[in-house]
């Protein structure tokens, strides 16, 4: 399997679902007969990603080869798409950029790499659960001095209603 062949459990059960790519809103409109490649600005748009950010996933192997058009233009496809909707998850999750290259080269070795990538994966899942805990434990924080500040208002408020 490589880069571009990833797939889910739904889709591996025989299941066609259409995701958005890249976290947009819906998914792209289709292509005039059947073709399925867009430019490196209509993916910088679907992705909220830049053309340089593009250019640097692929320079650095974070990307797999795109394709080119006979005037070199890069033209992606929906898998491509696919696979950046991915990446901008790993970066959600605060995925260094060098396990996301290392995690695209497993891809790309195959299957038997298997292990490997759950192992990433899980080790990165560990860390998202412990920065939610923190995020947990700060939105308390929070919502005790908001809720301080709230009633102190209340407080000035009433005071300043019985001074009339």
């Amino acid at each position: 399997m490589t880069v571009m062949e990833t797939e889910t459990a739904g889709e591996a059960a025989g299941e066609t679902a259409v995701p958005a790519p890249c976290g947009a809103a819906e998914a792209p409109p289709p292509r005039p007969e059947g073709r399925d490649g867009y430019t490196i600005s209509e993916v910088a748009a679907l992705c909220g990603l830049s053309a340089h950010t593009l250019r640097w996933y692929e320079r650095i192997g974070l990307m797999p080869h795109v394709d080119r058009s006979h005037t070199g233009q890069r033209r992606f496809t929906g898998k491509d798409l696919d696979w950046l909707s991915l990446v901008g998850k790993l970066r959600l999750t605060g995925m260094p950029v060098a396990d996301m290259v290392r995690y695209a080269e497993l891809v790309r070795a195959g299957e038997h790499t298997f292990p490997e990538r759950q192992e990433l994966l899980m080790a990165t899942r560990e860390d998202v659960r412990r920065r939610i805990t923190e995020l947990r434990e700060t939105l308390e924080v929070l919502n005790y001095k908001i809720d301080i500040y709230a009633d102190a208002r209340r407080v000035s408020e009433r005071a300043w209603e019985g001074s009339r």
